[in-house]
């Protein structure tokens, strides 16, 4: 069947696939990538039976990135372990092949089992190269699988099983559009910008919006991330990745929803990239007077009594109480005390969103006061800067200072 094994090609595509089960759609998508003049790398992440067809890199050469016994997985034939043993496996030959400059793109197709696999493989490399997934599951909730960086899920419509008049159109299309993203020259930008990433919500945009307008005058490329978790988990993963000189984490609303329940967490690990980094950073307690749930009726039962406040239909918001506001100050400060590069932590007296404002829903002195009580007596002794300012986050003069202070760090002032 196949048409073109290009695997030396200039550009080339690393082939993700369980060729226990699926290795006639795989030699079909190396076929078509070979006819789109992109070269292919196909490894076999199965495990449970023998493979179908002929991979380039071998299941056993794949676990062997990670000491994974893949016999002995084989043998056990616990799916979840083996799943799990893969994925890890899988995301090292990723990052392995892909920082010696022999691999462009990463590309897969499966149910479950497979996409778990090839999306651990892709979230290890780093935003903007090149990642699809054809899936099962892509109809779904996608959260897993995404990630924080760009995998791109393409619903298969019909399982992955075998070529149809469907499935071969589905893979043919996956097969174009990764070529496609893979011999696209990169864009041509200006050059020598600094990095630094930033985050928003609806309610704290005054304040970022000013503070990005001053960064970008003083010479920075300014990106914005939206605190929805998937906004917090990207802008870590470009941190990790090495491609953030600072970061303006103004919003931090996402630990309150990984505290308390909420739909937009970003998980335990949030507020941590940067410090483990040693990247420079200036942070605010931008929203951190709310957990955000759905519409109205999503909201549980158990906070029925709590302080709501419908933001829009789909989006309802719930007042965090002293007790979860004082919880969040010590998780903040323990992260900030633990960073390894320069940090300050700027704290708006007066209101840490626009609905905390004096005469506005969330207003709420007690809940504010013990906010900044726990980050008063977690920072002390520790190298955190801690700038108090009788500002709400949204002021002019409170988003300007913070860019300042962002601005000295990048530069190397005290």
């Amino acid at each position: 069947m196949s048409q073109s094994r290009t695997a030396d090609a200039d550009r080339a595509v690393l082939l993700l696939g369980t060729l226990d089960t699926k290795g006639e759609e795989f030699e079909f998508l190396r076929d078509r990538l070979g006819l789109a003049g992109v070269g292919a790398l196909l490894a076999d992440v199965g495990t449970l039976e023998p493979p179908r067809g002929s991979p380039d890199i071998t299941r056993e050469e794949v676990g062997a990135e990670t000491g994974v016994d893949v016999a002995a997985l084989g043998a056990a034939g616990d799916r979840g372990a083996a799943i799990a043993a893969m994925a890890g496996a899988a995301a090292a030959l990723a990052r392995r092949l892909y920082d010696e400059g022999r691999i462009h793109g990463v590309l897969s197709a499966g149910g479950s089992g497979n996409t778990a696999i090839a999306t651990a493989a892709m979230q290890a490399l780093p935003v903007g190269v090149p990642k699809l997934m054809v899936s099962t599951m892509a109809s779904g909730d996608t959260s897993d699988y995404v990630g924080g960086v760009d995998v791109t899920m393409m619903a298969s419509v019909t399982d992955v099983a075998g070529i149809n008049s469907i499935s071969s159109r589905i893979l043919a299309n996956a097969a174009a559009a990764m070529a496609g993203m893979v011999l696209a020259p990169e864009p041509q930008l200006e050059a020598g910008r600094p990095l630094v990433a930033a985050t928003m919500f609806g309610v704290t945009t005054p304040c970022v919006t000013r503070a990005r307008d001053a960064l970008e005058e003083k010479g920075y490329e300014v990106l914005v991330f939206h605190a929805t978790g998937t906004g917090g988990k990207a802008m870590e993963a470009l941190v990790d990745g090495g491609l953030v000189s600072g970061v303006l984490d103004a919003t931090t609303t996402e630990l309150c929803d990984d505290l308390v329940g909420g739909v937009l967490s970003a998980g335990p690990a949030r507020l941590e990239a940067a410090g483990r980094a040693g990247v420079p950073q200036v942070v605010s307690l931008g929203a951190l007077d709310m957990v955000n749930f759905g519409a109205r009726d999503t909201v549980p039962a158990k906070f029925e009594d709590r302080n709501l406040y419908v933001h829009n239909p789909s989006i309802t918001l719930m007042r965090t109480t002293p007790e979860e506001c004082a919880e969040v100050g010590r998780r903040i400060a323990r992260k900030l005390a633990a960073a390894t590069g320069p940090v300050s932590l700027f704290v708006p007296l007066n209101g840490v969103s626009m609905i905390d404002a004096e005469g506005q829903p969330f207003h709420d002195p007690e809940a504010d006061a013990a906010l900044f009580d726990a980050l008063r007596e977690g920072l002390a002794g520790s190298q955190v800067e801690l700038v108090e300012l009788d500002n709400n986050v949204n002021d002019e003069e409170f988003a300007t200072a913070m860019a300042d202070r962002l601005d000295e760090h990048l530069r190397g002032e005290k």
